[in-house]
């Protein structure tokens, strides 16, 4: 194994033991997080990330956590940069409500951005598993539990 690929192996089983921590925690202390889903469109289709921890054969919209006095814009540009590579998005809110995202009590704030080049999407190996461009007539399964119906926001 290359030394790449032990980094990525021994970071990945970090995330899946953080994960459970979170889950452990949002258990027994009952504090709302923030949280941020990005549709990233283009040409019709909507990106959908598989994670490495949590869940892992479930497809989601890409996102992430909302750092304290962070603003949601900010929190998912940071996050698309970290998790797929992309940046200068231009990003717009859809909404924000209130939902359980597994354990955890999220204010979640959904955002929209057109990908103009879906070649530019760059994984981290770390954190997704697996990318894929869908139709929303054609949507993977499983889906997590927002996802269908935050793309039907999109139209």
């Amino acid at each position: 194994m290359s030394p790449r690929a032990l980094r990525v192996a021994v970071l990945r089983r970090c995330y899946r033991v953080a994960w459970l921590g979170l889950q452990l925690r949002a258990s027994v202390w009952r504090r709302r997080s923030s949280g941020v889903k990005c549709a990233l469109t283009h040409g019709g289709e909507v990106l959908l990330v598989r994670h490495t921890y949590g869940r892992r054969g479930v497809w989601y919209l890409p996102g992430g956590a909302v750092r304290r006095s962070e603003p949601p814009l900010r929190a998912a540009a940071r996050e698309m940069e970290e998790e797929l590579g992309l940046r200068d998005l231009q990003m717009r809110v859809l909404g924000a409500f209130e939902t359980r995202l597994d354990r955890l009590a999220v204010r979640l704030t959904f955002v929209h951005a057109e990908v103009p080049e879906p070649g530019a999407v760059r994984v981290n190996p770390v954190e997704i598993a697996h990318v894929g461009w869908f139709a929303p007539a054609a949507l993977p399964t499983p889906l997590g539990s927002e996802e269908r119906a935050l793309i039907a926001m999109l139209q």
